[in-house]
C-alpha cells in the first residue's frame, strides 16, 4: 500500500498568524488521512500474513524551518506513526516504512508557492549535495518500488530520505567549498 495523503497550509511567518482551523485541516488530511488508509489496507494484510505499507514523509520529518509548523508537525507524526505500527505489524510480516523527500515541483507545490517548476528545482539543487542531479517524481517511484519489493524483505519502520544529502548539513557550515575545477 503506498500513502500518499498530503496537504500544504498556507505559509505565514509567525505562529500568531496561524490559525487553529487551518493547523486541523493539515494534520486531519496528512496524518489522520494516513493513519486511516493504514488501519484500513491492515485488515487485509494481516490476513494474508504479508504486506508494506509506505506513506509519504518529507524532509520536514528531520528538521525544522522548512515548511509551515502544521506541515512539519504532521510529517513527525507520520514517522512516529510509521515505527509504531511497524513495531505492532511486524508479528504478521507486514513492513511499514516511509519516504521522505525533498523539494519536488509537484502540481501541489508550484501552486502552494506560486512558482513554476524550474524555480523550485533551482532552489532545491542550491541546497543538495549533488550539485547535477534534480530529484523527480520518478526517483521516488522508484525508492517507494525498492522498499515495496523482496530487496526490502527485512527493512521496516525506516524513514527514507530522497533529498540529496539536505537533511544532514547546515549549509552555514559548509567547510567544503571547492574551487569549480577541484
Amino acid at each position: 500500500m503506498f500513502n500518499n495523503a498530503a496537504i500544504l497550509d498556507p505559509y505565514k511567518e509567525h505562529i500568531i498568524d496561524n490559525e487553529k482551523i487551518d493547523f486541523k485541516r493539515v494534520l486531519s488530511v496528512n496524518v489522520t488521512g494516513v493513519f486511516l488508509g493504514i488501519k484500513h489496507a491492515t485488515i487485509v494484510m494481516v490476513s494474508a500474513r504479508a504486506g508494506s505499507i509506505i506513506s509519504m514523509a518529507s524532509v520536514d520529518s528531520n528538521i525544522g524551518g522548512v515548511a509551515t509548523h502544521a506541515y512539519t508537525c504532521s510529517k513527525h507524526a507520520v514517522t512516529g506513526l510509521t515505527k509504531n505500527l511497524a513495531v505492532e505489524l511486524g508479528q504478521f510480516s507486514i513492513r511499514v516504512n516511509c519516504l521522505s523527500p525533498y523539494a519536488i515541483a509537484t502540481p501541489m507545490t508550484t501552486s502552494i508557492l506560486g512558482v513554476d517548476e524550474e524555480s523550485i528545482e533551482n532552489k532545491a539543487n542550491l541546497f543538495a549535495n549533488p550539485k547535477s542531479i534534480t530529484l523527480k517524481t520518478d526517483d521516488v517511484t522508484k525508492a517507494a518500488l525498492f522498499l515495496a519489493s523482496d530487496q526490502a524483505k527485512y527493512i521496516s519502520g525506516h524513514n527514507l530520505f530522497i533529498d540529496g544529502g539536505f537533511s544532514i548539513v547546515n549549509p552555514s557550515f559548509n567547510f567544503f567549498q571547492y574551487p569549480k575545477n577541484f
